[in-house]
C-alpha cells in the first residue's frame, strides 16, 4: 500500500492498523479477460491495483466508466459503503495482479482504531468525488457543454 490511491487511502492512519491492513490482504492473480467481479453480484472486498489494467463497466451494454491501470488504484470500493452488490463489472485487459481486501475483516480492524476508521472514510469519500467528477468531464462532450437553458 505505498502508491496511488491507496497511498492516500491509508495515509494518517496509524502504524499499527496499517501493519493490521496488510495482515488482512491477499494478493490474486488474474489473467486478461477475467473478472473481479461483476454487477449486481454480493460485495464482500474491495480490491487494490498492483499491476495491470482492469476496465469498469455497467449495464447490459457493458458502458465503459473507468480504467484502473496505475498501481494502487481502488477497485470495488461500493463493498465499502453500503452497497450489498457492485454497482459495475470489473475486467481484465491484461494480466493483473491484486491485493483483495475483505470488507468485514477491514471493518473489524477500523472499529478498534476509530480515529483511523474516520480518517480512511474521509480519503475515501474523496476519492470517489473525485473519479464522479471525472465522470462528469468525460460526460460533457456527449451531453454538450451548452447548459440546459441557453440559446444559441
Amino acid at each position: 500500500m505505498k502508491y496511488g490511491e491507496s497511498a492516500y487511502l491509508f495515509q494518517g492512519l496509524s502504524d499499527e492498523t496499517r501493519r493490521k491492513i496488510e495482515g488482512i490482504e491477499c494478493e490474486v492473480v488474474y489473467a486478461p479477460g477475467e473478472f473481479l467481479f461483476r454487477e449486481n453480484e454480493a460485495a464482500p472486498s474491495f480490491y487494490i491495483l498492483n499491476e495491470g489494467r482492469i476496465r469498469l463497466v455497467v449495464g447490459p451494454e457493458q458502458l465503459a466508466t473507468h480504467v484502473a491501470s496505475s498501481a494502487g488504484d481502488i477497485i470495488g470500493w461500493s463493498s465499502l459503503v453500503g452497497n450489498d452488490t457492485y454497482t459495475a463489472s470489473a475486467e481484465c485487459l491484461t494480466a493483473t495482479k491484486v491485493f483483495r481486501i475483505e470488507k468485514n475483516r477491514l471493518d473489524q480492524v477500523l472499529s478498534e482504531d476509530p480515529a483511523s476508521g474516520l480518517i480512511f472514510f474521509k480519503h475515501l469519500a474523496g476519492l470517489v468525488g473525485r473519479r464522479l467528477v471525472k465522470s462528469y468531464r468525460a460526460a460533457l462532450p456527449i451531453q454538450g457543454t451548452q447548459s440546459a437553458g441557453a440559446q444559441s
